[in-house]
C-alpha cells in the first residue's frame, strides 16, 4: 500500500448543485468559443501581473510525477523581440520555400500566412515554451521526467486559457526547427522550445478567417446507462 502519511486533506472542491456545475460549464465552454487566433495586434502594453498570473495558472497543470517539465519565457523587450522575429522568419523562408509540403501549404492558404511575422514585434509578449527532456542536478546528473510533452500540451492549454479570459489575444506559433529560441533565450541544453505564443490585444481592424469547429457527435463516443451513444 501506498504510503500516504505526508497527504494532507483535499480542499478547494465546493459541493454544488447539478445546475450549477451546468451553468459553471455552459458559460465556460461559451467564453471559449469566443477565442480566436489572432495574427493582427495591437501593441497596446499589457501589465506583467497579467502575463505572471496566467504562468501560474499554467504550472498548476497536472505532470507525470508532478515532475512539472516545463519552462516559461516571457520576453516584452523590443530588442530580444526582434532577435527572434529574425531567426523564425529565416525558418519560415525554408519552410514556405521548399521545406512545406504542395499539400500542407495549399491547407494554409485560407489562413492567408507567409514567411513574413510582424506580430513577433508588434504584440507586447512572446512566451517561448520549453518542455524540460530531462531534470540536472546541480551536480550533473540527469534524472528522469515523464510524459514530457502530454504535461507541457495541459500546461499550454490551461496559459492559453488564462490568458484568453483574462481579455487577450493569443496566437500559437511553431517555426521548424525551433533550436534558435533556445540559443537566443539562454536556456540549457536539457531543455526544447514547444512552441511561440505570441499574446496582446487584437488590433482594432484585425479579421480572422471564417472556420468552424466540428460539433460534439464528431469529436466524442459515449457509453452511459448501458447503451453506446456516438
Amino acid at each position: 500500500m501506498a504510503d500516504i502519511s505526508d497527504h494532507i486533506p483535499l480542499m478547494g472542491y465546493e459541493d454544488i448543485s447539478d445546475r450549477e456545475m451546468e451553468e459553471r460549464a455552459a458559460n465556460f465552454y461559451t467564453l471559449l468559443t469566443k477565442r480566436r487566433t489572432v495574427r493582427h495586434f495591437s501593441d497596446k502594453p499589457v501589465p506583467h501581473s497579467v502575463i505572471a498570473d496566467a504562468i501560474k495558472a499554467a504550472g498548476t497543470a497536472p505532470s507525470g510525477a508532478n515532475k512539472q517539465p516545463w519552462h516559461f519565457v516571457a520576453v516584452s523587450a523590443a530588442d530580444m523581440k526582434s532577435k527572434i522575429r529574425k531567426a523564425a522568419e529565416e525558418e519560415e523562408r525554408a519552410f514556405y520555400g521548399g521545406k512545406a509540403s504542395e499539400r500542407w501549404l495549399k491547407d494554409l492558404e485560407k489562413f492567408g500566412t507567409d514567411a513574413d511575422k510582424p506580430f513577433l514585434e508588434t504584440a507586447p509578449w512572446l512566451i517561448v515554451v520549453f518542455k524540460e527532456l530531462y531534470e540536472k542536478s546541480n551536480d550533473g546528473k540527469k534524472h528522469n521526467n515523464y510524459y514530457v510533452s502530454e504535461s507541457v500540451g495541459i500546461a499550454t492549454g490551461f496559459l492559453i486559457a488564462s490568458l484568453h479570459n483574462a481579455g487577450l489575444a493569443t496566437l500559437t506559433h511553431t517555426p521548424s526547427p525551433m533550436g534558435f529560441l533556445r540559443e537566443i533565450l539562454g536556456r540549457p541544453n536539457n531543455e526544447k522550445a514547444e512552441m511561440l505564443l505570441v499574446t496582446g490585444h487584437p488590433a482594432a481592424d484585425a479579421v480572422v478567417p471564417k472556420l468552424s469547429k466540428k460539433p460534439l457527435e464528431d469529436i466524442s463516443t459515449w457509453f452511459e446507462k448501458g447503451h453506446k451513444k456516438d
